[in-house]
């Protein structure tokens, strides 16, 4: 029988990072409280978790990397909301944000997260942030524990 390995939901013990985009602070809030409402209702404790403002999507991979170089965190979760706008600046946005974030796990070997919704719209935003398509922010801090949980199971 093989042996496998899978992450659960219950929390490892240390510090949780949330990354937040202030821009399209109204969507960003509501991601952040979905976050902080799952790993708190999951036992982890308000004063394990570190909240970092960043002024948008663009700059969370700066300070992600500097947190995962640390190594202090069980997982950094990285929250944001580009739009669609009236040209392509939100895809240059999108793709240098998830580039960048997936590179700073990778080399630094922290789960980090991708909680940056991606919209065509506001209401898209608003359905994604705790309305009619549930929160983006709560998925991404259940993704972070599981991944927490599972990395704490493998040989460093």
């Amino acid at each position: 029988m093989p042996r496998t390995f899978a992450g659960s939901q219950e929390p490892v013990a240390g510090r949780w990072a949330i990354v937040v985009a202030r821009y399209n602070e109204t969507i960003t809030g509501k991601l952040l409280a979905g976050a902080v409402d799952t790993l708190t209702t999951r036992g982890v404790a308000d004063g394990d978790i570190d909240v970092l403002w960043v002024p948008g999507a663009f700059e969370l991979p700066v300070v992600a990397e500097r947190l995962a170089a640390g190594r202090r965190y069980r997982a950094i979760l990285c929250l944001g909301a580009v739009i669609r706008g009236e040209t392509t600046h939100d895809q240059h946005i999108n793709r240098a944000v998830s580039l960048g974030l997936a590179e700073s796990a990778r080399h630094w070997g922290v789960p980090v997260l991708f909680g940056v919704l991606t919209c065509d719209s506001l209401e898209q935003a608003l359905n994604r942030s705790g309305g009619t398509v549930g929160n983006k922010g709560a998925e991404c801090a259940s993704a972070a524990l599981e991944m927490a949980s599972l990395l704490a199971q493998l040989p460093s």
